[in-house]
């Protein structure tokens, strides 16, 4: 007969939900101008920095573009500039009733022509640098890169409906999960108190594998599902969590001192409700029934009517009878005192 002895932990009381890994920002690189891409200046699946240049698309039509441009606005300027004389000059003779009203008027009107040139120039020679400046393209967060979809010598358009490549910031991470909405005004509680922790782990394998902090509650409930979606942010420094990866996500919501905890095999459950076979120091079992909590690891938290030190069974219980005497085998308790 396996027994094993009732033990009082420290436990936290926990909600349990499968969670998916965001990548903590996401970015399609696209061209913002059309061209011949010359240069790629990493490799795919490469960690990059903001501001790292990433790809060089081909200068020279911009190059030109904004000589051109410039030649445009040095030409207006000049012809600006005697319009301007122009218009002072037949201003003077107006004045000294030398000259007409109409010829100042068509001075006048010349030299703002030509001013509204130059500023069309201006804003032209503006338009030209800005398109050579897009002819480097640069990372604009940290991240990694994925899939490169161009290579040297691809031409590229502007706001192309496929990215050239895509950047994921995973240092840190987001975890998106979901709980019932029953369980809402017990989260929003603790919150009030402290930031909540999250665990995340691989499904169907025991430890954590990093935790970090509830940083989102979303602001209305699912009607067709009943649930709420919240998010834990991960530092994520060994890359241990993957963009679209699936995990267990546990969210902490408190911890519990002085809790007794069983092995959940010891409890057992009845027309009346869970109990539990208990040792004697004569060595006889008599049922007791018991208030039965959270499990978590293998353990369950007993709420009321067992108190530490004392020894339950933990197998072979369906040969039991009450006041039967028995001879043991001492079990392990397993698992650490939490509770899920």
């Amino acid at each position: 007969m396996l027994v094993a002895t009732a033990e009082q932990k420290t436990v936290a009381s926990r909600i349990h939900a499968i969670g998916r890994v965001e990548a903590y920002s996401t970015v399609e690189i696209k061209a913002q101008i059309n061209g011949e891409v010359t240069e790629v200046h990493f490799k795919e699946g490469q960690d990059v920095k903001k501001g790292e240049l990433l790809f060089t698309i081909d200068p020279r039509p911009f190059e030109a573009a904004l000589l051109q441009a410039k030649a445009a606005s040095a030409k207006d300027q000049a012809q600006l500039a005697q319009a301007a004389a122009d218009e002072r000059r037949y201003s003077l003779l107006l004045k000294e009733s030398v000259g007409s009203p109409q010829q100042y008027d068509q001075a006048h009107a010349a030299a703002e022509a030509y001013r509204a040139t130059v500023d069309a120039d201006k804003a032209a020679v503006q338009t030209a640098q800005l398109n050579l400046a897009y002819t480097l393209i640069r990372a604009p967060i940290d991240g990694r890169t994925g899939n490169l979809l161009v290579h040297p010598g691809n031409l590229v358009k502007a706001n192309a409906d496929t990215a050239m490549v895509v950047i994921n910031q995973i240092k840190p991470v987001y975890v998106d999960f979901s709980i019932p909405e029953q369980r809402l005004p017990e989260v929003r509680r603790y919150m009030a108190d402290r930031t909540l922790t999250v665990d995340t782990a691989i499904p169907g394998q025991q430890g954590v594998i990093e935790r970090g902090n509830l940083s989102f509650v979303d602001n209305s409930v699912d009607a067709k599902t009943g649930t709420i979606e919240l998010k834990g942010i991960f530092s994520n420094l060994d890359n241990k969590l993957w963009p679209g990866q699936f995990v267990d996500a546990t969210l902490i919501l408190d911890e519990r001192p002085n809790t007794v905890l069983v092995p959940s095999q010891a409890i057992q459950t009845g027309l009346d409700g869970s109990y539990v076979f208990v040792v004697g120091k004569n060595m006889k079992v008599q049922p007791r029934p018991v208030v039965v909590g959270e499990a978590y690891d293998g353990q369950t938290v007993v709420e009321r009517g067992l108190k530490s030190g004392e020894t339950v069974v933990t197998d072979g219980q369906l040969r039991l009878i009450p006041g039967a005497s028995v001879t043991i085998k001492r079990g392990l308790v397993q698992g650490p005192g939490v509770a899920s």
